[in-house]
């Protein structure tokens, strides 16, 4: 791993403990990156409101792509430098599909407002989908009742029980509405046993958001490390040169890249120690 130049890593399951804090040992491999002009880039699935929930202005990272790869952000300077959403017309074909469907799902505002969602409470209870419903109750209203958002939009989230058969054939049925889009699998990080099945933009993904990040700094990709512990990361990791996977990642995936010690246990200082020496 000689002459890396830019190291990214998902925060939840990742970089962050359990209990959403910060280590000693990845917060001082953090400083010890930079001061080595290495860049260093969060690639997380949670939005930039959530990213401040977890992450104070002083530490230091130097971009956040956020919401999967929605937006990236300049984190020094807190400058938007980049964003994807669903046009109008596919969001709204996809709307109408989910309300004929009367399924569970939430839709969430254009980024950079994509902390703001709508909901609609489809025919089957979902345990799951009323525990987010809580948690986002501040920014979150029922869906327009003419069922049409006017913008396009960052995303849809439907919230399902685990079940490998039901997921897939949910992802090809939403993929097959419109051309525009694509499904990301995420495992709950409130619950263990639900699916979170995340509609992008087919463009958005972790590892285009560094690919933005390494463009506009003329990084070649085979000088990047990335880290992560789950479904979302994949793209991410098929993008960096150097790629690791958490010990708490789900069995399903641990066989497609180099195993590290778990996020309780540093996984991130452990990754970039070998750059530090």
């Amino acid at each position: 791993m000689k002459d890396i130049k830019l190291v990214a890593t998902d925060l939840d399951g990742t970089f962050l403990k359990n209990d959403r804090s910060i280590s000693d040992k990845n917060l001082r491999a953090l400083h010890s990156l930079g001061e080595k002009n290495i860049i260093r880039v969060v690639a997380t699935g949670r939005n930039l409101r959530k990213v401040n929930e977890v992450l104070q202005q002083n530490v230091p990272f130097d971009y956040i792509v956020y919401s999967s790869g929605a937006g990236v952000f300049n984190w020094t300077e807190q400058q938007q430098l980049y964003d994807q959403n669903i046009h109008s017309e596919s969001a709204n074909r996809l709307t109408t599909y989910f309300l004929k469907k009367d399924l569970n799902f939430y839709a969430f505002w254009p980024v950079p407002e994509n902390h703001m969602l709508w909901y609609h409470k489809g025919k089957d209870e979902c345990e799951e989908f009323n525990r987010y419903l809580t948690f986002h109750n501040s920014f979150v209203h029922p869906f327009p009742t003419n069922g049409k958002a006017k913008e396009g939009l960052c995303q849809f989230l439907l919230i399902i029980p685990e079940n490998e058969d039901n997921f897939a054939e949910l992802k090809n049925e939403i993929e097959s509405q419109c051309a525009e889009i694509r499904v990301i699998r995420s495992s709950s990080p409130v619950t263990k046993g639900y699916i979170w099945v995340e509609v992008f933009h087919k463009s958005v993904s972790k590892g285009q958001g560094v690919k933005q990040v390494c463009d506009l700094l003329k990084i070649n990709p085979s000088a990047t490390i990335g880290v992560g512990n789950d479904y979302n990361d994949l793209d991410l990791l098929d993008f960096t040169a150097h790629s690791f996977l958490t010990e708490n990642a789900p069995p399903g995936i641990k066989n497609k890249f180099q195993m590290v010690p778990s996020n309780e246990d540093d996984a991130f200082a452990h990754v970039v120690q070998p750059l530090l020496i």
